[in-house]
């Protein structure tokens, strides 16, 4: 994967064709990239910098997954863990959720709080790639627990090491669910920072990766729920939308992780990604407000980045973090879950390690929110 200035890749669909780009670069075995695509335009007129929202809003979101978010999250914190500095995240946070006419959430009022890594406020650099990152997954914790409280904490580099001290972070300052929209390949040393991402009480989310077919660390970690991507369209149906598998989510059977107990899948012998999953398509993509970035205002975006917060809201507002094991909930409560049952991510065979179908599936795990049940 190329860089935000290199990278760039045109999708078409049966209606809409479009461009877009990751907004964070490759990186070596120890870091980690940040999971965003940002649209650049497309044949709907989307375009970044936008005066106006032009993605999917909190309304769609919580329609699409049908979310207590009104009357739910109460006294719930969700922790977003990224690397580096945004420097104008409480301010674009105000825009987005003004906008759309939710609470502020700011220092002033208790709501929002923003630490460095070791829970201080000698914050790192900024990072323009990050700081699009890290309005994104505020927006999307504020799009479905509005009443949740949000902690933001930013790792001084994109270290796994560095990350990881930032998710302890979390924990100790009382996240009930920590987000991470960041992944990086799978190593044979990726097992010495496995003990990062393990704390029991606490529910943390990774994304699956937004190059298709093929596993990524901390979504691998059988401690962490792996959050997969789909694509989310309104319907005529009766739950008014429908969604099939994300063509670039990542799935597949880790190299060095071993199998939960409760994750059963005959295909892969060690742990399999992803558990569950929320929109990721940037063609299909959601409204985020952002000033630091490489533009200023509203912007479209996609990528397993999206799904990670919206899955860790979802179990904030479910307030059950303190009492579930990692993912283990969802795989004894499927029914609470929409069944995403076509499309694809890449090739293998045919395998449902890379293609949805009836039941568990790579691309998609089990199944999208319906409700909180599940979590």
């Amino acid at each position: 994967m190329a860089g935000a200035s290199t990278s760039a890749f045109a999708q078409a669909t049966s209606v809409h064709s479009f461009t877009s780009h990751h907004v964070c670069s490759a990186t070596p075995a120890g870091t980690a990239y940040c999971s965003a695509i940002q649209v650049d335009s497309d044949s709907r007129g989307r375009t970044p910098n936008a005066s106006s929202p032009s993605g999917y809003n909190p309304s769609d979101l919580q329609s699409a997954y049908k979310l207590p978010s009104s009357t739910a999250g109460g006294g719930q914190t969700i922790a977003i863990v990224d690397a580096y500095n945004d420097p104008n995240a409480e301010s674009d946070l105000g825009v987005y959720r003004s906008q759309f006419g939710l609470s502020a959430c700011t220092t002033a009022n208790g709501c929002f709080k923003k630490v460095d890594q070791n829970g201080g406020t000698s914050y790192p650099r900024g990072n323009s790639g990050w700081a699009e990152e890290i309005s994104l997954d505020l927006d999307m914790a504020s799009a479905i627990c509005p009443n949740c409280h949000i902690l933001l904490v930013e790792a001084s580099s994109n270290s796994f090491t560095n990350l990881g001290t930032a998710v302890n972070t979390a924990v100790n300052l009382g996240a009930n669910t920590i987000s991470n929209s960041y992944g990086g390949s799978e190593s044979s040393g990726e097992t010495s920072n496995a003990s990062y991402y393990n704390h029991p009480g606490h529910i943390i989310t990774a994304s699956s990766g937004d190059n298709g077919y093929g596993v990524e660390v901390p979504a691998a970690y059988n401690t962490v729920v792996a959050v997969g991507g789909t694509s989310l369209s309104r319907s005529g149906n009766t739950r008014g939308w429908s969604e099939t598998a994300w063509n670039g989510a990542g799935s597949g059977c880790s190299a060095y992780i071993s199998k939960p107990s409760w994750q059963t899948d005959a295909g892969c012998s060690k742990r399999t990604v992803a558990d569950t999953s929320a929109v990721a398509d940037p063609n299909t993509g959601v409204s985020v407000y952002d000033t630091y970035g490489q533009g200023s205002g509203w912007m479209v975006f996609g990528g397993t980045s999206v799904a990670s917060p919206i899955i860790a809201s979802v179990y904030a507002l479910a307030g059950n973090a303190s009492s579930v094991n990692a993912a283990q909930s969802l795989y004894s409560h499927t029914s609470s879950l929409f069944d995403v049952t076509s499309g694809s991510n890449g090739s293998c065979g045919g395998s449902y390690l890379c293609t949805a179908g009836s039941g568990y599936d790579g691309p998609t795990g089990l199944g999208t929110p319906n409700g909180t049940g599940a979590f």
